[in-house]
């Protein structure tokens, strides 16, 4: 792997949560702020939300599948009941799966296929072969990268250098092809059909089961792969009493580049061409494992490493991995801290892992995409005098409010703006009388930096 090290974004996350009230405040976090309650007579006990989802469904889940070829055709009828996807949904296309690579022209037709087939709703896809993975044109693809985003050379690089960005990566889009007209894609990834429903039947158990931990952030003596250590340092602290998180330095070789014989592993992320005791430890389901190297993704063979496939055949439920050499630019890899803050929040594992690589082109996504272990079960009602939102998935550090329309003017019931990503309980006072609709306000699904409504009643 050549060596580029480009800087890295910063910043801390603050534990901290304040709620600013326009007329009344809300309540979550640690200590719950007074609220100043509606009098019921003079309110309107008539109106209510349905809050937004963070997460894609089912039925928004595309299964292409390489029509003729025994294991795709088995694998994707097992997915199909698994997850219930409607038969819509479900792609068929002539695709060769003798090739570890797609031609960039043969490609273009079978993606132009998949697209005109696709229902509107689909807002995702999976891809049930094992081969190919990767597409050569002027330079070479993730198959999932160029099923999302199209073949395009400025995604893909022949020499060391920067490719496009995603305008998926860290987003709040539940959305991404109505929003962005990107269908973030994943490969299966299994070889054998039983392997394949022990990676798919991991998936489904791991929807709502809420684990606590535990996660591996290692840095290496292979310094040029460790890279990614920065985005390591701050999180265990951030996520005490959340998530179990573990940050190991082994920068100086004088312990181990790996863990052996842990349990209960939801996290493990790391930088080696090869990483050693993975069949000693025990993975979750809905686990994220990945190694920064060069050629992961180059599948089956990894080009002399350790290929990405091995991760999933250890008992994760998805990994990620570079097709050609990507050099180390974090970009190019998932951000541990993006990951776990968009998985926690309610996100599916392939929205999860999408929004946390800034550069995907070269990088191919691998797993049971609908895995969702932090299930959000977002709630709006009325308790006594008050309004009260039930949800995960608020931003960290982003302005959210609850306001109501009367007449022509819209006014803020309460401000609401979390720094720690969790289950939040929160309260504002109810609308008068005369207001005739209430609405949500918070990021915009395609730029988290500008305020959009999510939802209205």
């Amino acid at each position: 792997m050549r060596t580029h090290l480009p800087s890295l974004p910063s910043g801390l996350i603050s534990l901290m949560l304040f709620i600013l009230a326009g007329c009344g405040g809300g309540g979550g976090g640690g200590s719950t702020p007074t609220v100043t309650p509606s009098d019921p007579a003079t309110s309107n006990l008539t109106l209510s939300l349905t809050l937004p989802s963070h997460a894609l469904t089912a039925a928004q889940m595309g299964v292409i599948v390489a029509e003729g070829d025994p294991l795709s055709e088995d694998i994707a009828r097992y997915y199909q009941n698994a997850r219930g996807i409607p038969a819509a949904n479900i792609i068929r296309v002539k695709l060769s799966t003798g090739s570890d690579s797609i031609s960039a022209a043969n490609f273009a037709a079978i993606k132009a296929e998949v697209d005109a087939k696709l229902p509107a709703g689909v807002q995702a896809s999976l891809l049930t072969w094992n081969a190919p993975s990767r597409v050569e044109g002027s330079c070479s693809m993730s198959i999932t990268s160029a099923m999302a985003l199209g073949f395009d050379a400025k995604y893909c690089s022949n020499t060391c250098s920067s490719t496009a960005a995603s305008a998926y990566y860290d987003s709040e889009s539940s959305q991404p092809w109505q929003d962005l007209k990107i269908r973030p894609a994943m490969m299966l990834g299994a070889s054998r059909l039983s392997a394949a429903k022990a990676l798919i039947d991991r998936g489904v158990q791991a929807d709502n089961s809420q684990p606590i931990g535990d996660g591996y952030l290692l840095r290496t003596d292979d310094r040029n792969r460790s890279v990614r250590y920065t985005d390591y340092l701050a999180l265990p602290s951030a996520w005490a009493g959340r998530l179990q998180l573990n940050y190991l330095d082994n920068s100086a070789g004088t312990g181990s580049n790996s863990i052996s014989g842990k349990n209960n592993l939801l996290f493990y992320f790391t930088g080696l061409s090869n990483v050693a005791n993975l069949s000693s430890n025990q993975f979750l389901p809905g686990a994220i494992a990945d190694h920064l190297t060069s050629y992961a993704g180059f599948l089956p063979s990894g080009n002399g490493q350790m290929p990405m496939s091995a991760w999933l055949e250890a008992g994760a439920t998805a990994s990620y991995g570079t097709v050609a050499e990507p050099c180390n630019y974090p970009q190019k890899f998932s951000r541990a801290s993006v990951l776990i803050d968009q998985y926690y929040r309610g996100a599916t594992l392939i929205e999860a892992y999408w929004k946390a690589v800034e550069w995907p082109g070269q990088g191919l996504f691998m797993g049971e995409p609908l895995a969702r272990p932090f299930l959000d079960q977002a709630s709006f009602k009325i308790v006594g005098n008050q309004y009260q939102i039930s949800t995960r998935v608020l931003r960290p550090n982003s302005q959210y409010a609850l306001e109501y329309l009367s007449g022509n003017t819209w006014t803020t019931l309460a401000r609401f703006n979390t720094a720690v990503a969790k289950q939040q309980i929160l309260s504002a006072p109810l609308a008068p009388a005369a207001a005739t609709q209430l609405r949500w306000q918070g990021p915009c699904p395609n730029n988290a930096s500008q305020q959009c409504t999510l939802s209205s009643s």
